[in-house]
């Protein structure tokens, strides 16, 4: 498990579901609890492994049935993750279109309430025991409001700089999910460590310059986050979400290798829309920068 990186995917309910417990070894001679030594047949019963009253054909029908999959035994698979993620991004698409339809003002009031509706249902989805994909649908769906308020707003002051955004976080993630699949790419304990180090790093500048723009202290559209400064720190952000990406495709991966409980496919599905959404602000964010010195 990619530990440190997006923390939906390192709570203790999808760490806990992606790691099977160990089967208990019974002492030398002796059998596991609640079975017969090897060989051997409770007694008045069939040893394992001799047939009861079945006859030839049907014996012949139970060997030629294929193996169950991980579907059918209620594990995790890639296209549950598929599935559900694009569920999310639906909803969310869904979300953003309605503050296409409405004022201005409207927008920027649906912008401010997605973002604070999607912060809370986005902590309370990360801290729950079981995904509820009620919650996790109402989270995407808040965060398409905020998505879609952002981009309107942007979109006015730089024409074209949504669908921009747009095509800039489909090109991220693909080219991150080709990487990784082409195994070029890895969430390595070293890459870990640099990861860690720039996340925390950008998280304090980002608390100051946000505290700078609440109290006046810049008066810059972004704040610190101008000019050479903001460009640098635009681009960096981008190479943390694309990180990101990294972890949580891994994190996947270990889950559907392990076995991982379907449900959980939730789970996966929202920890990608956040790194999605997160993506997208950076990238939009860093166009407008540019724009702006234009």
């Amino acid at each position: 498990m990619a530990l440190g990186g997006n923390p939906i995917f390192n709570g203790k309910s999808f760490r806990g579901a992606t790691q099977a417990p160990p089967v208990p070894q019974a002492p030398y001679g002796h059998a596991p609890y609640g079975q017969q030594p090897s060989g051997q047949a409770p007694y008045g019963q069939q040893a394992y492994g001799q047939p009861q009253n079945m006859t030839t054909e049907q014996l012949q029908q139970m060997y030629s049935q294929p193996a169950a999959g991980p579907a059918d035994t209620g594990r995790m698979t890639f296209d549950d993750v598929i599935v559900k993620t694009a569920a999310c991004l639906g909803v969310l698409l869904a979300g953003a279109a309605v503050t296409m339809f409405v004022s201005m003002g409207l927008a920027s009031l649906l912008m401010i309430v997605g973002a604070l509706g999607g912060f809370v249902l986005a902590l309370v989805n990360t801290f729950k025991k079981q995904p509820s994909p009620a919650l996790i649908l109402a989270y995407a769906g808040l965060e398409g409001l905020f998505l879609g308020g952002l981009t309107r707003v942007l979109d006015t002051m730089y024409p074209g700089v949504g669908l921009q955004a747009v095509l800039g976080t489909l090109s991220v993630f693909t080219v991150t999910l080709l990487l990784f699949k082409s195994g070029k790419v890895r969430a390595t304990p070293k890459a870990m460590k640099f990861f860690m180090i720039a996340l925390v790093g950008y998280a304090l500048f980002s608390v100051v310059n946000l505290v700078m723009m609440m109290t006046g202290l810049t008066s810059e559209p972004f704040g610190l986050r101008s000019g050479i400064i903001g460009v640098a720190i635009g681009i960096l952000a981008i190479g943390l979400a694309a990180f990101s990406l990294v972890m949580d495709f891994t994190s996947i991966e270990e889950g559907v290798r392990n076995g991982a409980p379907q449900r959980f496919s939730w789970t996966a599905a929202f920890g990608l829309t956040v790194t999605l959404v997160w993506l997208y602000v950076e990238i939009i964010r860093l166009l407008s920068i540019l724009r702006g010195e234009e």
